[in-house]
């Protein structure tokens, strides 16, 4: 009887993902049951544009910058006419500031008066993203919420916190995860998750292959 929670700790890596996922859920049943949105409608629209259409637009960007330094310096320069120049435009993609990611600086976009978020690049904004709990802390204990979402940064890692608003848009250009050389640019966006443009998470990092 006593074995069977020490099994456990071989998928605790696993689990940080599910945890937030399960987070989530809970945050979008209290949202459903208080009728802040219906729940089927949410269903069908936030697969579509969190998993499937926006994110990718904005991973196209990331994986561009990480391979294409030239690129890379004109989405920091102009980030809506980088971003542009990949046929990605709409209503709220103007006034797009991309933020970089270093070892020593590491950004996170909150919004803590409207739900402004750069549609063409990275879809719809997730369930939580819109809760009072996430951006009143967002701001407050910005290292607390990564821990949240399975992140932990080194102490010396400066979090900046970017409140977006309705004149400018935050792109989170994440760091490239190391160990993705000999990768090209689609399996770099690959990696790319929506999180890490938004500052709540990291990319993916590369599957082991088997080393020979």
């Amino acid at each position: 009887m006593g074995d069977h929670h020490d099994h456990d700790h071989d998928h605790d890596h696993g689990s940080e993902l599910s945890e937030t996922q399960r987070r989530v859920r809970a945050l979008e049943s209290i949202l459903t049951e208080k009728g802040y949105v219906d729940p089927a409608a949410l269903d069908a629209l936030v697969e579509t544009y969190e998993t499937k259409v926006g994110p990718h637009n904005g991973a196209r960007v990331v994986a561009k910058s990480w391979v294409d330094p030239e690129y890379r310096a004109r989405l920091f320069a102009d980030a809506g006419a980088a971003v542009g120049s990949l046929g990605y435009i709409g209503r709220q993609g103007e006034n797009l500031v991309a933020l970089e990611n270093t070892p020593h600086v590491h950004n996170m976009v909150v919004c803590t008066l409207c739900s402004c978020y750069p549609w063409p690049v990275l879809g719809l904004p997730p369930v939580w993203y819109k809760s009072a709990p996430y951006r009143s802390r967002a701001v407050s204990d910005p290292r607390g919420v990564l821990r949240d979402f399975g992140v932990e940064l080194p102490d010396e890692t400066e979090i900046r916190v970017w409140d977006s608003t309705a004149e400018i848009r935050y792109l989170v250009v994440p760091m490239r995860p190391e160990g993705t050389e000999h990768m090209s640019e689609d399996e770099l966006a690959d990696l790319v998750t929506r999180d890490s443009m938004i500052g709540t998470g990291l990319p993916a990092r590369p599957r082991q292959e088997a080393l020979s």
